[in-house]
């Protein structure tokens, strides 16, 4: 290993444990980067929130989206995209994301397809299809995921950045949907509160349940059997996931320098950290039943750190 203990076990150190529970698992990841990639990172990822947040803000009030809102909603997102594409920034966030899409060589398809998928959650409340789901995944979790990944992969040389030699969509997918399928199961209760619904409505009719039983389920704590047998065939999708996954990182770490090897080990194993949590036969899905307390996520971040550097 050319990584030394100061790649991994001075940022451990130095966590803010009860700030660490509130930061988003791939920040806590990236903070094993170089700091030029680490600021890129962060420049992509807030420029990605703001779309995101947008779009959930306003779902989150519960009120009936109109036309006059859907088209207004939809501009706000053309506005938000075109200056990027085109290379022409209209504000100092954006100035910042041009010269670093630039200077990284990032792809500009991300930020297209998660514009695609808030653009369908304006004009939808469900997924009529896990496939659908999917495939709105491709723009909610995998777009995200595809620029970590990049950033991962590329290479410097002579003060610049090379692309990385692998195909970063197909690369960050089954750990994008893992840990998306992951973040449904964990935050059920809290969205559904918010009026967002992520599960698929052909999976819910096989299991007896709508759209309004599981608000009804979120509300009261009244965890009935269709719920229950619902999350084992969401366990399942994500168990699948996980294995493909840890396939696609095994494979992939050979090509990656060793503090990018260990921020992908970091995002698996918080991620599985959550899912090992779940209990489908017996749990109650609430947000502190499923997640993990700042101590046992230092301790798994030390357990992860200590296996790369044995490994």
């Amino acid at each position: 290993m050319d990584m030394s203990n100061s790649t991994g076990r001075d940022f451990v150190t130095n966590l803010d444990l009860g700030q660490i529970q509130k930061n988003p698992i791939l920040d806590i990841a990236a903070r094993f980067w170089d700091e030029e990639r680490y600021q890129a990172f962060r420049i992509c990822y807030r420029s990605m929130r703001i779309i995101d947040d947008l779009v959930d803000d306003r779902k989150a009030k519960g009120l009936e989206i109109s036309d006059d809102e859907r088209e207004q909603y939809s501009r706000m997102i053309s506005d938000w995209i075109e200056p990027i594409k085109r290379r022409r920034p209209d504000d100092a966030l954006q100035h910042e994301l041009v010269a670093t899409i630039e200077r990284f060589k990032i792809p500009i398809w991300p930020w297209e397809k998660l514009a695609s998928a808030m653009l369908y959650d304006l004009n939808h409340d469900s997924f009529p299809t896990f496939r659908t789901f999917l495939q709105y995944s491709e723009g909610a979790a995998v777009a995200p995921a595809s620029v970590f990944m990049h950033l991962c992969g590329v290479a410097r040389q002579n003060g610049g950045y090379f692309p990385p030699y692998f195909d970063i969509q197909k690369t960050a997918r089954p750990l994008a949907i893992f840990s998306y399928l992951v973040h449904i199961i964990r935050d059920f209760q809290k969205d559904q509160k918010n009026h967002l619904n992520y599960f698929a409505s052909d999976i819910l009719v096989r299991h007896g349940l709508s759209g309004s039983k599981l608000r009804e389920i979120a509300e009261t704590g009244e965890i009935g059997q269709s719920f229950r047998n619902l999350m084992v065939q969401y366990l399942g999708f994500a168990e699948y996931y996980c294995r493909k996954a840890r396939e696609t990182i095994d494979r992939i770490l050979p090509l990656l320098k060793s503090r990018y090897r260990l921020s992908l080990e970091i995002i698996y194993n918080l991620y599985s950290q959550i899912f090992e949590r779940i209990n489908p036969r017996k749990g109650s899905f609430t947000s502190s039943e499923l997640n993990p307390g700042p101590e046992e996520i230092r301790d798994r971040i030390d357990r992860t750190i200590a296996a790369f550097q044995s490994s």
